[in-house]
């Protein structure tokens, strides 16, 4: 087996590597103390991001965006994941699920999108429907050629900045030999909609600069055209989505523990105490060795899974335990990089601190790692009955 990367993947790690190091990282501490990116700052880094052709590189090329394979992008997102995460997603890779677009739902959002011309953000999870969606309350009700759309979800990311909403509603119910389930439709819904507001989310310790909100659904109208795929199959829409969005959680938990590991060990190396570097101790030593191989075989497992997607064989199981490792991963790095710089560790002169407060919500956000856990127990035990 070749684990070896292409000339290619290595000037895409060496160019976003500069972008993140040049374009980025001298707006952290803004941002960081702001929780804000000024609006002249996200066009200065998105046109940036054009420039140099990262932005929208998960999209087919023969539309416009970067045409990159699976394991090209999760190199890129790993480089990415570095850098201050409001700051990383202005270099936008829109959702997947706008692959499903037809008719006009191309030129009206798929291609602005790619373009930069629109921002996008997906809908889901709600206050009492989070790891089981198809608890979800919001409704989208047929009214002749219409829906109309009552309910309300919150921890929505980035829609204080979106232009519209991918939105997942239930339209319907269906019997199951485990008894009765919601049917779930997919919608394109344009913030400014009647009926439709965005409000303030909460305030999160994590991801300063990006935010999320509480969108509200009252006897709001869309018409049939807007639906994304097909009435009441919005999960087989979801499904493709949701696979990739788990690699880019994954691959941008590398970057992050790369970062801090580099951190930690500069500090070990050049720290003295009792005569010597903190590194030649055991104690500091150790901790060094776990995290490094708990970083490589976090990442292992998520360009394992990024491969096999490129050959049309990712499973859900690959999916999870790559996001699984990988969070869980960052985690324990993130903490022990703190443990060797001691109490510098938690100022915010490092970034550490911030990359040990982002880290806590990966563990929950696009799957919490139970349900991980679930998906890759089920691979196991299906085929048995179990």
């Amino acid at each position: 087996m070749d684990f070896s990367l292409t000339d290619e993947h290595r000037l895409i790690i060496e160019s976003v590597r500069s972008f993140v190091e040049t374009e980025l990282y001298p707006y952290e501490e803004e941002v960081e103390k702001t929780n804000q990116i000024r609006p002249d700052l996200h066009e200065q880094i998105k046109n940036k991001a054009k420039e140099y052709g990262f932005y929208a590189a998960n999209m087919p090329e023969e539309l416009g965006g970067g045409g990159l394979d699976t394991v090209s992008l999760t190199l890129m997102e790993k480089e990415l994941g570095k850098a201050n995460f409001g700051l990383q997603y202005t270099v936008a890779r829109p959702s997947n699920i706008l692959q499903a677009c037809r008719g006009d739902q191309i030129e009206n959002y798929l291609l602005p999108t790619i373009r930069g011309d629109k921002v996008d953000c997906l809908a889901m999870t709600e206050p009492n429907a989070g790891s089981d969606v198809r608890s979800m309350q919001c409704r989208a009700e047929r009214d002749g050629d219409h829906y109309v759309i009552n309910g309300t979800k919150h921890f929505i990311s980035h829609a204080d900045v979106a232009d519209y909403v991918i939105l997942f509603a239930a339209t319907g119910v269906e019997e199951t030999p485990r008894g009765p389930k919601k049917k779930i439709t997919t919608f394109l819904v344009d913030v400014g909609t009647p009926g439709f507001t965005v409000d303030d989310g909460y305030n999160s310790v994590s991801h300063r600069g990006y935010h999320n909100s509480i969108l509200n659904f009252d006897n709001c109208r869309v018409h049939e055209s807007q639906i994304l795929g097909e009435e009441h199959k919005g999960f087989d829409v979801a499904n493709d989505w949701l696979g990739a969005t788990r690699l880019s959680v994954a691959a941008m938990c590398l970057g992050r523990a790369e970062r801090a590991l580099e951190i930690a060990a500069d500090w070990a190396a050049s720290r003295k105490q009792f005569g010597q570097s903190i590194g030649k101790f055991q104690g500091v030593s150790f901790k060094l060795a776990d995290m490094a191989m708990e970083l490589k075989a976090a990442e292992l497992l998520t360009l394992y899974a990024a491969w096999r997607n490129d050959q049309g064989q990712m499973t859900d199981s690959d999916a999870a335990m790559a996001k699984l490792k990988s969070t869980e991963m960052l985690a324990m790095v993130s903490d022990e990089a703190i443990q060797i710089l001691g109490g510098m560790g938690l100022m915010d002169e490092l970034p550490l601190e911030r990359i040990w407060r982002d880290h806590r919500v990966e563990r929950i956000w696009d799957g919490t790692s139970e349900i991980q856990r679930h998906i890759i127990s089920r691979s196991l035990l299906r085929p048995l009955e179990g």
